[in-house]
């Protein structure tokens, strides 16, 4: 793949989570190996844990259109190797996240894909991009489910930083769905949401405590969205610039010093 031609997405548009019938098999093994080789990278690189989440879901029986999608991947990395997570000293102590999901996103058995981006100050530190466990029956569920999941990191994160002795505010989860949004702190909801699981309501007790503050953010500022679904070249890039995935300079100028020279 050292020649093969850059790519400004990991994954088109129109990928389909449904497997072709009459898709012929390929080397699994292969496919295995480059998929271990991402799931390692995408420690570092969250603009890509989409598309490894989805293909990690192929390993079973992977197809030649799967090492096509899975060769994409390696394509857009080739155009973007000198992108990194840019850390930046900051006087700001707060916690922040995004959490996002895609209703009934998998055309197999209607699962949603749940994400969630978590900032310390102005750096990204954690992030996550899991099919949830179960089929939601409505956006909101799926949502909700997600920022319980969001909660959960965050209180992790919260006693850890505690325990170094951090001074810290309430902290915040941004969703763009407001039925979810509201039903964390609205108990007239509940009505509505009696199939969810009790464990999930424990974010309404830490909302009614002030320990947790969750608002509502339009999608086109909500950067989750990189991890739920593919997206446009333009948008994708706009996401991936905001969570903090910037080209280095620095390699990109000695990138340049060595095909000069």
């Amino acid at each position: 793949m050292s020649d093969c031609k850059p790519v400004s997405t990991p994954m088109t548009t129109s990928f389909c989570s449904q497997p072709k019938p009459d898709s012929s098999s390929c080397d699994s093994k292969e496919f295995r190996s480059i998929l271990g080789a991402l799931h390692y990278l995408s420690i570092t690189r969250p603009d890509i844990a989409f598309p490894v989440n989805k293909l990690a879901q192929r390993m079973q029986a992977p197809t030649v259109t799967d090492m096509q999608a899975l060769k994409r991947v390696l394509r857009y990395l080739k155009s973007t190797i000198s992108n990194g997570i840019h850390l930046t000293r900051s006087s700001h102590t707060s916690l922040t996240s995004f959490c996002d999901a895609d209703w009934a996103g998998d055309t197999n058995d209607r699962k949603s894909t749940g994400a969630y981006l978590i900032y310390f100050g102005p750096n990204i530190i954690s992030w996550s991009c899991k099919k949830q466990p179960t089929v939601a029956k409505s956006s909101t569920e799926a949502e909700y489910r997600t920022i319980a999941t969001t909660t959960q990191e965050l209180i992790w994160i919260q006693n850890l930083l505690e325990e170094l002795q951090i001074p810290l505010t309430t902290p915040t989860i941004f969703s763009d769905n407001i039925g979810a949004t509201y039903l964390c702190a609205n108990p007239i909801f509940h009505s509505r949401m009696k199939h969810i699981a009790i464990d999930y309501h424990f974010v309404r007790d830490l909302v009614a405590a002030k320990k947790l503050q969750v608002s509502h953010v339009p999608t086109s500022h909500q950067l989750a969205d990189l991890l739920t679904k593919p997206l446009s070249s333009t948008r994708h890039h706009f996401l991936k610039d905001k969570i903090g995935v910037i080209e280095d300079t620095a390699i990109l100028r000695g990138r340049k010093g060595v095909l000069t020279s």
